[in-house]
């Protein structure tokens, strides 16, 4: 990786996580709201918190009184900037964790976490980048626009967010009036028509560009990884995070 020439936060390239090993430590929620009936949004103070480059994520660990202990994976939807870790946790019936951070958890509880992680899927903030996202796998994209304005590069990165219908697709203002381009595969609300995004469109998006960045379900990512290599990017300019439930 290309270390940046200049930085507008000159203590970020050295300081940010994923270089080295983190440890558990623990956040206090200190707003807690459901952007939608199945999403939890939860904004935390981070204990003793290092810095994190937009597209790592964090473990969420809950511990019970006799010591079991569940823990998933939750990407960051802030910047580094931000003084509150965000985090956007879908509600998935039967889903231990996200079940009790959507119904149990309140404001003002402490939660044990470990973060920030991740090297593969981190934007450096200056590499020309195009991040490719479906429904809730939007939220990397969130936290790579939030730093690329608060850096002033938003020249360097294209969001592509691809949703079945608008209620669909969290963040879905915040990333219009950044630019995003919009697809809705079964209602639309803009002037495209729904349907599937095609290779047609995404080419132009892709000139200058240098990765891209896949977030979604695994029949998404897949989708998205053939159609940018069919528009012409290389395929190892491509990284790809899937999710989905996890038993």
């Amino acid at each position: 990786m290309r270390e940046p020439a200049v930085s507008t936060d000159d203590s970020f390239a050295s300081t940010a996580s994923g270089v080295g090993a983190t440890t558990w430590t623990t956040g206090r929620i200190i707003t807690k709201d459901f952007p939608a009936p199945h999403l939890v949004r939860l904004r935390m103070h981070v204990e003793d918190r290092q810095r994190h480059w937009p597209g790592q994520h964090y473990l969420i660990r809950l511990r019970a009184p006799d010591d079991y202990t569940a823990q998933r994976s939750y990407s960051v939807a802030s910047d580094d900037s931000d003084p509150l870790v965000e985090f956007l946790v879908e509600r998935l019936p039967g889903g231990e964790v996200s079940e009790f951070l959507a119904d149990v958890a309140e404001v003002g509880d402490v939660l044990e976490l470990r973060g920030p992680i991740g090297r593969w899927f981190r934007w450096d903030t200056y590499t020309p980048a195009l991040c490719l996202v479906g429904g809730t796998g939007v939220v990397p994209a969130v936290s790579m626009t939030r730093a690329a304005r608060h850096h002033g590069r938003a020249d360097l990165l294209r969001v592509v967010a691809v949703a079945r219908t608008p209620d669909d697709l969290p963040y879905a203002e915040e990333l219009a009036q950044a630019g995003a381009s919009i697809v809705h595969t079964r209602e639309s609300s803009t002037a495209r028509p729904p349907g599937a995004l095609t290779a047609a469109e995404l080419a132009p998006l892709l000139e200058g560009v240098e990765l891209a960045y896949v977030c979604g379900s695994a029949r998404f990512a897949g989708f998205a990884e053939d159609l940018l290599v069919e528009s012409g990017l290389d395929p190892e300019a491509i990284r790809v995070e899937r999710f989905g439930v996890t038993g």
